[in-house]
């Protein structure tokens, strides 16, 4: 993989400034390393890779939050529009983090809301302050719930109307049940831009026959660590993951 990522041009953090697209549409797509292997392949002319401190598979850490009767896995199970999640996000190379509120409207346009913390504390005033003007959920009713890890790859388009991002060696830790689970050779690649402007990587996804596929890592890692959960909405794409991965094996073998 880092092999790959070497023959692409680099694109530092400040030059990305200008892409943050914190109000974009996002399409998602789910797949395996040896797909992504030739999606990369693919893509070299037509993007930049993120770099930073001579890094490209940077390590990300996000610590997501619910009520204590995970409302907000609940809402977005029932695919209502203008729901929230809260997560803690660290980006582990730089040493940032930042809590985020992210609010998905009924257009479909997703809007991000973040301040940069040192720790995870809600009860700071100026957490709080932040909380009450972003969330529409009370801080009492607030418990972590899942927290997951995976590397990230970045890559924008040389017109800079996109960012696409790759995460792989994706891993869920369920804050609530205990329970831990890897996913193997999964990749969640999500497309992020702002209105529908033309997307070169779209038409090398199709030619790979990766298609849209949505994957929540909140969503779907909650389902697949906590029984206590009902997820009869998300069975499909359960069942969708595995195929996937007993796929990408059986390719192995």
């Amino acid at each position: 993989m880092n092999e790959i990522l070497s023959r692409f041009e680099p694109i530092s953090l400040e030059e990305m400034s200008g892409i943050k697209l914190m109000n974009r549409i996002d399409t998602k797509f789910v797949t395996t390393l040896p797909v992504l292997k030739q999606l990369l392949e693919m893509a070299q002319e037509e993007y930049w890779a993120q770099e930073i401190g001579g890094e490209r598979n940077m390590k990300y850490d996000t610590t997501y939050y619910d009520t204590k009767d995970f409302n907000m896995f609940y809402v977005h199970q029932g695919g209502h529009t203008n729901r929230q999640k809260l997560r803690f996000r660290t980006y582990v190379s730089s040493n940032l983090q930042f809590m985020e509120v992210k609010t998905k409207n009924n257009h479909g346009r997703t809007k991000k809301k973040r301040m940069k913390v040192t720790d995870m504390n809600l009860d700071e005033q100026e957490k709080l302050d932040f909380l009450h003007e972003h969330l529409k959920y009370d801080r009492a009713d607030l418990i972590p719930a899942i927290r997951n890890n995976f590397n990230r790859i970045t890559l924008v388009n040389k017109a800079k109307t996109e960012r696409l991002t790759i995460d792989t060696n994706l891993q869920f830790f369920n804050l609530v049940s205990g329970v831990n689970k890897h996913m193997g050779e999964l990749v969640i690649v999500e497309l992020k831009r702002d209105g529908l402007c033309y997307s070169p990587v779209l038409e090398m996804l199709r030619q790979l026959r990766v298609f849209p596929h949505g994957f929540s890592k909140y969503c779907m890692g909650s389902a697949l660590t906590n029984d206590g959960l009902r997820v009869n909405r998300f069975k499909p794409k359960l069942i969708d993951v595995e195929k996937i991965l007993h796929k990408s094996s059986s390719i192995i073998k």
